[in-house]
C-alpha cells in the first residue's frame, strides 16, 4: 500500500468542496499538503480550517488553465516540502448551455481549466516525480458526465470526456515510472456548486431522483475514494465512480 504519511499531496481546486474534503483527508492520513486554487480570500478560509486538522498546510494562487502557474505550483511545493509525490487535479467550472446556445468563450474557457488544466496538472507532477525517481500518484476529478451526455452540458461532457482518455493514456506513459494515474468520477455532490441555492428546491429533488441511492453525494465521500487511489498500488489507467448508481441505469 502506497503510505501517504509523510508524503507531499498538491491540491488544486483545493479552498472548497471536494478538494477541501481531500485535502482534509490526506491531513488526517499525516501528509503535507498545498491547496490550490484562483480566489486568496477563499484560500485564507480554507487554510484555517484546514490547519486546525494539521499545520503541514499551505496555500498558492493558482489559475491551472496557465502552464507557468502549474508549473510554478509544482516548484513551489517542492521547495515547501522537498517533493510532490500525490497530485489531485480538482479544478473545474461549470456552466449549463445547450451547444446551439454555448458562445466560443464559454467552451474555451471551460476546456482551458477543465481539460487543459488537468493536462498540465499530470504533466508537470509526472515531470518531477520522474526526476524524484520513487513513483508517485495522480488523480483527477472527471464525472458521471465523461460518461453519458447531457443537452446542458456539452462543453462539460467534452472535457471530462477528455479526461478519461487523457488519464488512460498517461498511465500506459507513465507505468515504468511506477507513476499511477486515475480518475474518481462523481455522481451529483452537494458542494458550492450544487445546491439549493444553485439549483432551486425543484432542480435539487431532480437531481436527488437521479441516483438510485435517492440523494446527493458528499464531498468526503468523493475524498475516501480519492484516497483509495493513491493508497491501492495496482490500480491505474482506471475510473472510480462514485456515484449513488447513476451509471448502473
Amino acid at each position: 500500500m502506497f503510505e501517504i504519511k509523510g508524503k507531499t499531496a498538491v491540491v488544486t481546486g483545493g479552498t472548497s468542496g471536494i478538494g477541501l474534503a481531500t485535502a482534509k483527508a490526506f491531513l488526517e492520513k499525516g501528509a503535507k499538503v498545498v491547496i490550490a486554487g484562483r480566489n486568496e480570500e477563499r484560500g485564507a478560509k480554507a487554510l484555517e480550517e484546514l490547519k486546525a486538522v494539521s499545520p503541514d498546510v499551505v496555500f498558492h494562487k493558482t489559475d491551472t488553465s496557465d502552464p507557468a502557474q502549474v508549473k510554478g505550483l509544482i516548484d513551489f511545493a517542492v521547495k515547501t516540502y522537498g517533493s510532490v509525490d500525490i497530485m489531485y487535479n480538482n479544478a473545474g467550472i461549470a456552466n449549463f448551455l445547450p451547444v446551439d446556445q454555448m458562445s466560443d468563450e464559454d467552451f474555451n474557457k471551460l476546456i482551458s481549466i477543465n481539460l487543459t488544466g488537468v493536462f498540465y496538472g499530470i504533466k508537470y507532477a509526472a515531470i518531477q516525480m520522474e526526476k524524484q525517481g520513487h513513483g508517485g500518484a495522480i488523480v483527477s476529478t472527471s464525472s458521471i458526465e465523461g460518461t453519458i451526455g447531457d443537452p446542458n452540458l456539452p462543453s462539460y461532457n467534452a472535457a471530462k470526456g477528455g479526461v478519461n482518455l487523457l488519464t488512460q493514456s498517461a498511465a500506459l506513459a507513465l507505468a515504468k515510472y511506477n507513476i499511477r494515474v486515475n480518475t474518481v468520477n462523481p455522481g451529483y455532490i452537494y458542494t458550492g456548486m450544487i445546491n439549493e441555492k444553485t439549483m432551486g428546491e425543484d432542480g435539487m429533488k431532480r437531481l436527488e431522483s437521479l441516483h438510485p441511492l435517492g440523494r446527493l453525494g458528499k464531498a468526503e465521500e468523493i475524498a475516501h475514494g480519492v484516497v483509495f487511489l493513491v493508497e491501492n498500488e495496482f490500480t491505474t489507467g482506471t475510473h472510480l465512480y462514485i456515484d449513488g448508481g447513476y451509471t448502473a441505469q
